[in-house]
């Protein structure tokens, strides 16, 4: 299989858009996939640019109810009107972050999302869509829990609770003898995700794409060094495993979990492809 960063907060061609979120393109035997789809619809130029057809893609698939993954939805089926689209029933929640004056901002997926209302599959805890894919996001454990979750929040009468991620979904791609797993934000824990996809796979998978949330962007804050280096012991015990992060991961992060982990982790960046 083939993947492809549309968006992502860096990126490795001067002529593809970067902005803080994420946006992948895969391509299988039997499928053309877009998961998430950035926080703007960037994702439509930078798919011409890279030649992308997002006409073709024949399923989406939103990770989760925030901006930074969702902004470009709508603009991608303004130009595809076929795909199926697959998001948890919870993706449009009140979702809010707390600004530095301490004043909640919707961060909740676009409301001109609904006027496609008719195009969106919702999901609950498990769905498999047929042999290749299937997504989850009943994670059970809640270790190595990440701080920059602490300014994200969801609505609740006149209250801001924390969010619990409750409408965070992992896609598992299956084909022939290689599996990845892909995750947006990896806000329930990108170990606790793992953990729940060996239980899912019975074995680990081949690669993982996924923002690790190691960084606060709103702060610039990166997580205890201590706490980043137990998720880097965590992934490399799973020792056929390859890596690719970035997004909320952080820079500084990224850093530390390189030195420990060398070629077993690399950066996605926009514009770059992978193949497994």
């Amino acid at each position: 299989m083939k993947i492809t960063t549309l968006l992502e907060n860096t990126s490795c061609r001067a002529d593809v858009v970067h902005a803080h979120g994420l946006s992948q393109y895969i391509e299988t035997k039997n499928h053309k996939i877009l998961f998430d789809m950035g926080p703007s619809p960037a994702i439509v130029d930078n798919a011409r640019t890279l030649g992308v057809d997002l006409a073709a893609v024949d399923i989406a698939v939103l990770s989760h109810g925030h901006d930074d993954h969702s902004g470009g939805l709508a603009a991608f089926l303004a130009c595809n009107k076929t795909a199926k689209v697959y998001l948890s029933r919870l993706a449009f929640g009140p979702y809010y972050a707390m600004d530095a004056g301490k004043t909640p901002v919707f961060i909740g997926v676009p409301e001109e999302v609904k006027a496609y209302e008719d195009r969106l599959t919702l999901t609950g805890d498990e769905l498999k869509i047929d042999g290749e894919l299937r997504l989850f996001s009943n994670v059970k454990t809640a270790d190595y829990r990440s701080h920059a979750n602490d300014k994200l929040k969801e609505k609740r009468g006149e209250e801001y609770p924390m969010d619990e991620f409750r409408h965070e979904q992992n896609l598992l791609i299956c084909e022939g003898d290689k599996t990845v797993l892909l995750a947006g934000c990896s806000h329930r824990g990108i170990v606790n995700i793992l953990r729940r996809a060996e239980e899912l796979l019975g074995r680990a998978p081949d690669a993982v794409f996924a923002g690790f949330h190691l960084h606060n962007p709103g702060t610039g804050e990166t997580e205890p060094r201590e706490l980043v280096e137990a998720v880097g012991r965590e992934l490399l015990a799973r020792r056929d495993t390859v890596y690719y992060t970035g997004h909320c991961t952080g820079p500084d992060a990224f850093a530390i979990l390189k030195a420990q982990m060398g070629d077993r982790l690399h950066h996605m960046t926009g514009g770059g492809t992978v193949e497994i």
